[in-house]
């Protein structure tokens, strides 16, 4: 956490001999786009166009590349990247030379193919499933779940999720590969996170601190985390 200050992603503040942290401005832009990737992803609706941007050499190259990395962009050469026409600029790319192209299914999957490592983001989805698969079996005893266990089984379960699904940039799938195992996976963690959810917000709520007292109460978009699953479900 004090690295992660020092960086400038968090604010420190010192009550006695306590340290309590929360988002610096600088890092928060970055957190609610990969909040919103993880827990809420919107689905892509491609109309066969491409947003091209063309970034300069020089300090904004690199310092766009993670930002962009995350917000669904891939990078088929230096300087040039792309992503589906209807994905947010991240604030840092804005000075980007922006040019939008029209692409069929064929084009369109050629150029993903080579802005994109996508069976290695398969292959990562896969994995993420097998390791923590043992975990189903757990979270069905949910009224003998330990709420200590229920919150470091949450961190951790979310924490491996987030590795995986900000590396997806949430193509249309007319894009993907055949067995494309995103949604399988999205599935799952919704299923494991939704059990683990009431023990550990139990955990939260005996145990969690701020510098001026207790937690506030989980907000509105805590119910809303995974809804995209829950709807699906229910039109099935």
């Amino acid at each position: 956490m004090s690295r992660l200050a020092t960086d400038g992603w968090l604010d420190r503040d010192k009550v006695g001999r306590k340290s309590f942290y929360k988002l610096a401005k600088s890092g928060r832009e970055r957190f609610e786009t990969a909040v919103e990737h993880v827990y809420n992803p919107h689905s892509s609706d491609w109309a066969g166009r491409f947003e091209l941007l063309l970034i300069g050499n020089g300090a904004d190259r690199e310092a766009s590349r993670t930002a962009l990395t995350e917000a669904g962009f891939g990078s088929p050469m230096p300087g040039v990247w792309v992503a589906p026409s209807n994905v947010s600029l991240p604030s840092i790319a804005a000075g980007a030379i922006r040019l939008e192209v029209s692409a069929d299914d064929a084009t369109g999957r050629r150029l993903v193919d080579a802005s994109w490592s996508l069976e290695r983001t398969a292959e990562s989805y896969r994995e993420f499933m097998k390791t923590f698969a043992p975990l189903e079996a757990w979270v069905s005893d949910a009224d003998n779940m330990v709420p200590a266990d229920a919150i470091l089984a949450r961190v951790l379960l979310i924490h491996h999720y987030r590795r995986v699904i900000l590396r997806d940039p949430l193509l249309p799938a007319s894009l993907l590969p055949p067995a494309w195992p995103a949604l399988e996976a999205r599935q799952f963690c919704a299923r494991l996170y939704q059990a683990l959810l009431p023990a550990s917000e139990s955990w939260l709520d005996a145990h969690g601190e701020s510098a001026t007292g207790s937690l506030r109460p989980p907000g509105p978009e805590l119910k809303r985390r995974f809804s995209d699953v829950q709807r699906n479900m229910l039109q099935k």
